[in-house]
């Protein structure tokens, strides 16, 4: 087996281990966001696990890489890198979403391992691109800044501002990258606002524009491996929304919601068997 086959191989590896944290995170009838997490798992796993410079050894040195999960209700996919990393015990999973817990339904600062507070949706790619000009043009440093984004969110105003903004000042070591798995909250991103040629858009913005499946690691590892010369990188990444979980996969009702006592025990099933697989 080459390299690369072994690299995904872990790859694999650390995102059924991470969609089995979301069961422990949304036990049956909890409300959250299992779809969008989900569609997120293996780009977060590939950033944590082979792309960044990140751990829980650099988490607050000043030449590490930065992510922000700007579609901030998807966060619970980041959590789970987190925990996996070492960043906190995942006794905590059972207790996201409550008054006693440490994880909230959108990035909190007070979390280990955050880097900004995100969740009003827009604003995400706006502290990304503040990120990387502070790093790049100020300080004359060489780190990346990650950010993942939504396609409902592709909707707001202040994200293109940003998307102007990172063009204009060569932001060449910010990457974003959009998860393009066509649901939002109340049904389809084309039917409840259609923003067609996003890939001609980003590319008319001054980004270089990769498209991928955003569930092959060969193709996401080559995305965010490529050089992208004096731009901003827009990674367009088609995913499955519920992706791994088959009663949620493109069902606009894991958006946002609750499994029964089966569908879990179904999710948890279908998990183990590719964990098994994989062995």
């Amino acid at each position: 087996m080459s390299t690369q086959d072994d690299l995904i191989k872990s790859l694999k590896k650390k995102a059924v281990e991470m969609r089995l944290d979301l069961l422990e995170m949304l036990e049956p009838g909890k409300v959250g966001h299992l779809g969008g997490s989900s569609s997120a798992t293996d780009i977060v796993a590939t950033l944590y696990f082979h792309k960044m410079n990140y751990s829980l050894k650099n988490a607050n040195d000043p030449d590490r890489d930065f992510f922000l999960m700007s579609k901030g209700h998807a966060v619970p996919a980041q959590y789970a890198a987190l925990a996996e990393a070492g960043f906190f015990f995942r006794d905590e999973f059972p207790k996201m979403k409550t008054l006693g817990g440490m994880l909230q339904g959108h990035p909190d600062m007070k979390t280990p391992g955050m880097e900004a507070v995100t969740g009003s949706l827009g604003q995400g790619l706006s502290i990304g691109a503040g990120i990387a000009y502070a790093k790049k043009r100020m300080n004359k440093a060489q780190n990346k800044v990650y950010v993942m984004c939504g396609d409902g969110e592709m909707a707001e105003g202040q994200l293109w501002e940003a998307a102007a903004f990172a063009a204009t000042y060569e932001l060449s070591n910010l990457t974003m990258i959009l998860d393009q798995n066509g649901l939002q909250a109340c049904g389809s991103c084309v039917d409840i606002m259609n923003i067609p040629n996003l890939p001609d858009k980003w590319a008319a913005f001054g980004w270089e524009v990769i498209e991928i499946d955003g569930h092959d690691y060969s193709q996401i590892i080559e995305a965010l491996d490529r050089d992208p010369g004096s731009k901003p990188k827009a990674i367009i990444a088609h995913t499955i929304k519920g992706k791994g979980f088959p009663f949620a996969e493109n069902v606009v009702g894991f958006h946002n919601g609750a499994m029964t006592k089966e569908q879990h025990e179904e999710g948890k099933k279908a998990l183990l068997a590719v964990k098994e697989a994989l062995k």
